[in-house]
């Protein structure tokens, strides 16, 4: 291996391939070659470490060791054996493996770099005598290995780690913290941002989120070497490191920085210290959020990073946003270039992303708008592109930016969005009013219903003790959507939660325009309601047979508490399609109480057990929850322990209901109360090839249910099929008798739709 010809690779996010050979060439390597995932380079080592330290764009800098016959698992022992490992890794190094890749026999990536670490331990144990140590999780040395058919690829990583996970980031900070890093970089580098000039004119990032692109802004700006404050190197364990030229690369990094620190902070830096906060007259790189634990946090990056002096984090909202923009514009130096509006508008991987990204895109909207003459715009954004639709000219750059689940859309534009539509919305606190743009001129229909329904559904719910509520239920036909609000209770008590879902379109309805709608709800929803936009879950409830309170997949949960006559109960409000807590049914579970006095109550297809709460508070005597689902039961037990409900009278049965009204019908077993609410369809695993239609199979459920009643017990069936009609005729054959009663169980806020559920008493005939 040539000390001054050294063949390495540097891998980086899909699309950024050319931006990192650009890079490199930047930091003075000559020979590159952008491939697919990465670029491969040829230098000496004092411009690898460079490179390390430097580049903004790589995700690790790999040392290629050499490339060996991978067929079968001799051959790559062998291989790897044959290598110089004495002149790759240093004397006392202790050492990992990392593998990828597979091939016919190499099928097991934990097996490949097993026989990896032996080939190169074997080695190093013949030439010095003794066998390296191995540290799996902080090795002086990582060895990566590269699986591709017949051949593996054998390097050092000279990073150790990601170079994305920079150093302002909080030490508790995950691989997706480290991963945005890399895109705002990236990003950043497509848009042409970098170095004091680029900075001359600002940057405004009205979607600041945690911060990472101002931070990446503004160390781009000031000459800061990303791994400047980094203190472990994957090149420390590299036999060929020069620890003084790379201590003199730290001190080139030392001085750049100060000088490109002071240059864009003017006559502050002489003044001030690195930790005194910026002056907003004259500061020139500004985020903005809405949320006030995510200014916080941005502001902490910004602190770590030590660009403070030149980069500030504000609260503001949509629409206080251009006047940020518009300061940031006022203090660029004569001749300097237009602003750079940026923004990430990634959703989030649980259901608040979802109003938030629209929060979002609204704020960089009107900050491109608020832009002067000649102003650049790049956004990040899913594949739908909440914000970049906006745009009706086609961006400069269009580029997509890794692959699989972070895959990112990244586009950059030389003209600003088109102008929306203005809508004015009355502060719900008093303060001063909104005004903000949404995509579609009839959404200012749908903000003043909501704002009207809001008043009156807020007072009586005062009045009633209620906590949530629905707010909205698809008044306008062409806002087909259910706005329901939950308060929190417990440690988040004082918080307000709002739950969005979206009733799918039909097909004769443009998809397109319906998606606007959506967005102008969920930008609307949160202000008119004065909830944060990340206190916000959307979902889309499809009319499919089998209800809608199942997992929504790729959906994160977000658990809090809340409360109902009472009693706390744990909702989710973005893991599943409902959350827990049916609110049509909150008079239901109050009749179950009131008449729960002394009783054994049973609760077939139990949920998350709410009813079951309901009855032990009313002064049941013994409860049994039964539901065909351990995750419901798991989550009634827990509504149950947060009421105080435990004990050996309070049972909890996982079991499929009609099985289960089958076999204890054959013991003395009986109820004085029960509650049945079984789903409109089912054809869940557990069942067998047994399938539950509520249509079809009422009526034996209820006659099996009557005789699991005590002389004078009742049963409480309610169903939200809503062609549902009960057969009377089979049900007093076998002696049932049945009393409608849901006029009485339909609460206020769902006078709307009356036919949201139907409600009977069941009980034995005389």
């Amino acid at each position: 291996m040539q000390e001054h010809n050294l063949e390495l690779f540097a891998s980086c996010l899909a699309g950024l391939e050319r931006p990192l050979a650009d890079e490199l060439k930047r930091l003075g390597v000559k020979r590159v070659r952008p491939l697919g995932g990465g670029v491969a380079f040829f230098c000496g080592a004092t411009e690898a470490l460079r490179a390390c330290l430097w580049s903004r764009l790589a995700s690790r800098v790999m040392l290629v060791v050499g490339r060996v016959d991978a067929r079968d698992a001799e051959a790559l022992y062998a291989g790897v054996r044959a290598l110089p490992w004495e002149d790759v890794v240093a004397a006392g190094a202790s050492l990992a493996v990392r593998a990828h890749g597979t091939n016919d026999e190499l099928r097991n990536t934990k097996f490949t770099a097993l026989k990896v670490k032996d080939a190169l331990c074997d080695r190093l144990r013949a030439e010095r005598g003794e066998r390296p140590g191995v540290d799996a999780q902080s090795p002086d040395a990582l060895v990566d290995v590269r699986v591709n058919d017949a051949r593996a690829t054998v390097s050092l990583d000279l990073a150790g780690e990601t170079l994305h996970r920079r150093t302002y980031l909080p030490p508790d900070a995950g691989e997706d913290a480290a991963l945005s890093c890399g895109l705002a970089a990236g990003l950043l580098a497509l848009a042409g941002w970098g170095g004091a000039a680029a900075a001359g004119g600002g940057l405004v990032d009205p979607a600041c989120g945690d911060g990472v692109l101002v931070c990446e802004a503004a160390s781009a700006a000031c000459d800061l070497a990303p791994g400047l404050a980094r203190e472990r190197w994957g090149f420390f364990g590299w036999a060929q490191h020069d620890e003084a030229a790379w201590g003199a690369l730290l001190d080139e990094a030392d001085d750049r920085f100060e000088r490109g620190l002071a240059a864009l902070a003017g006559t502050q830096a002489a003044d001030a210290p690195a930790s005194a906060p910026p002056d907003l007259a004259r500061v020139r790189i500004a985020g903005t959020a809405t949320s006030s634990p995510a200014v916080a946090r941005a502001r902490e990056c910004v602190k770590r990073a030590g660009l403070r002096q030149v980069a500030s984090i504000e609260a503001a909202g949509a629409e206080d946003v251009p006047a940020v923009a518009r300061r940031v514009a006022a203090v660029a130096p004569a001749g300097a270039e237009p602003p750079l509006v940026v923004a990430s508008v990634l959703r989030a991987d649980h259901a608040s992303g979802d109003a938030a990204s629209v929060a979002d895109a609204s704020a960089f909207a009107a900050a491109c708008l608020a832009a002067p003459a000649g102003s650049r715009f790049a956004v990040a954004g899913d594949d739908d592109g909440v914000a970049a639709a906006r745009f009706a000219a086609e961006p400069r750059v269009s580029e997509t930016l890794g692959r699989g689940r972070i895959a990112v859309r990244a586009a950059v534009f030389d003209e600003p969005p088109q102008a929306a539509h203005a809508v004015r919305v009355p502060d719900p606190a008093g303060g001063s009013e909104h005004v903000l743009h949404v995509l579609e001129p009839t959404s200012d229909q749908f903000a003043a219903r909501l704002r009207k329904n809001a008043k009156e559904r807020r007072k009586w719910a005062r009045r009633e003790g209620v906590f949530c509520y629905r707010v909205y239920d698809a008044d306008l036909p062409d806002y087909n959507v259910a706005i329901d609000v939950y308060e929190g209770a417990g440690d988040a008590q004082g918080v307000t939660f709002l739950h969005v879902a979206e009733y799918q379109a039909p097909s004769s309805v443009d998809a397109e325009r319906a998606q606007r709608r959506f967005e102008d709800v969920l930008a609307l929803a949160p202000v008119v309601l004065g909830v944060r936009p990340d206190h916000v879950f959307s979902k889309v409830r499809r009319r499919e047979r089998g209800g809608g309170q199942y997992r929504d997949a790729g959906r994160r949960p977000y658990v809090t508490w809340t409360a109902e006559d009472g009693y706390r109960f744990e909702v989710d409000l973005s893991g599943y399609l409902d959350t827990g807590l049916f609110l049509d049914h909150r008079l239901t579970r109050e009749m179950v109480g009131e008449r729960s006095r002394g009783a054994r109550f049973l609760n077939l297809f139990a949920y998350t057990g709410s009813a079951t709460v309901h009855a032990a508070g009313g002064g049941a005597v013994e409860t049994t929850t039964v539901d065909l689902s351990q995750t419901y039961l798991d989550w009634a037990r827990r509504n149950m322990e947060l009421n105080g409900f435990t004990g050996p009278e309070h049972s909890f049965v996982r079991a499929d209901a009609m099985a289960f009204v089958t076999e204890t019908r054959r013991r003395p077993l009986r109820y004085d109360l029960a509650f049945v609410d079984p789903p409109t369809f089912s054809n869940s695993k557990a069942m067998g090839k047994r399938t539950w239609d509520v249509q079809r199979d009422h009526a034996e459920l209820l006659i099996g249910v009557s005789r699991l009643l005590t002389e004078g017990g009742v049963a409480v069936f309610s169903c939200n099929l809503r062609s549902f009609k009960p057969d009377v005729e089979t049900l007093a054959k076998y002696g049932v008798a049945l009393e409608d009663v849901t006029a009485a169980t339909i609460p206020h806020d769902f006078e709307r739709n009356p036919r949201i559920h139907r409600c009977y008493l069941a009980r034995r005939a005389q």
